[in-house]
């Protein structure tokens, strides 16, 4: 199931990054809309859905994750990211009104998004991060009576 997740995630965020990169753009058939989400989101959503599993794979294998003897911290910045990318990406499709706030300079929906993917990363983990038992080191306590 997590990994259903981290791929539906992963295939959101391409498919915003792609979507916000080219609404911008003067090209009229990338802005057409079916009930306020844009036609380009939904066909590289589509698409992304295919290659998210390998993408994902692709940064493991950067990262060598397999290789770490404690996997749990480059897994919560994983997790990290793609939630704290896939709320960026929304707000840049399907809630620009969001953009215009800023706290002293810096945009609010860039400061709140890191926020909430702390939280939400915490959650996940609880949820669905096992933990291998050769990771677990055992700790003796010597009992001192005098």
């Amino acid at each position: 199931m997590s990994k259903v997740i981290q791929n539906s995630l992963i295939a959101f965020i391409m498919a915003t990054s792609v979507t916000a990169l080219f609404y911008q753009s003067n090209i009229n058939f990338v802005k057409v809309e079916i009930f306020h989400i844009p036609i380009l989101f939904i066909a590289i959503l589509v698409l992304s859905l295919f290659i998210a599993e390998d993408v994902r794979d692709s940064f493991k294998k950067v990262l060598w994750f397999e290789k770490r003897e404690d996997k749990r911290p480059i897994w919560q910045v994983g997790i990290g990211m793609i939630f704290y990318f896939t709320q960026i990406g929304f707000v840049e499709v399907f809630a620009r009104g969001l953009m215009q706030y800023d706290l002293g300079g810096m945009p609010m929906y860039v400061i709140i998004p890191f926020l909430n993917a702390f939280l939400l990363t915490v959650i996940f983990e609880e949820i669905f991060y096992k933990e291998e038992k050769n990771n677990v080191h055992a700790v003796k306590f010597k009992n001192k009576i005098k």
